[in-house]
């Protein structure tokens, strides 16, 4: 069994942001993060659990995502991803991460569990500090695809 918490940030949406995840399986534990330049909340949270579930070394495992990000859970929980699909993410933003999320996912057994965002969860809380200081570094990573897709639309 294997737990991963995550959590997005951005300053400025888009803006600089970045993502914090922790990964746990009983003795063993790591934390990821990374910041980019110019990004948005929902990218960075859909980001951290793409990351989480990429980090993960053999397929099969029974993985539990633990995240305060309704847009995630419930695109995924609530199968919208599947109708975006269908409609070629028609209207719909972060195709690039969802359909990155969907190919790691149908490797693993994943469930999602919401948690309430900044209300003392220790591990979501963790995540909180490291997204917030990912955005915050002086090299930040470019998401080329969001800034390429944000000059086109404007955003």
């Amino acid at each position: 069994m294997i737990e991963i918490f995550t959590d997005g940030s951005s300053s400025g949406n888009p803006g600089p942001g970045g993502y914090g995840v922790i990964m746990r399986s009983g003795q063993h534990y790591k934390e990821l993060s990374a910041g980019f330049r110019k990004t948005t909340n929902n990218r960075m949270e859909l980001l951290a659990v793409i990351t989480g579930l990429e980090a993960i070394k053999s397929p099969n495992q029974s993985v539990t995502i633990f995240s305060d990000s309704k847009y995630v859970i419930d695109a995924i929980e609530k199968r919208w991803v599947h109708g975006w699909v269908i409609k070629g993410f028609a209207g719909k933003k972060n195709k690039d991460l969802w359909m990155r999320y969907l190919n790691i996912a149908k490797v693993q057994n994943v469930k999602f569990v919401w948690v309430r965002g900044h209300n003392g969860h220790p591990e979501n809380e963790r995540c909180d500090q490291l997204a917030v200081a990912a955005g915050k570094q002086k090299d930040l990573l470019i998401d080329s695809f969001f800034e390429v897709e944000a000059a086109k639309t404007g955003a």
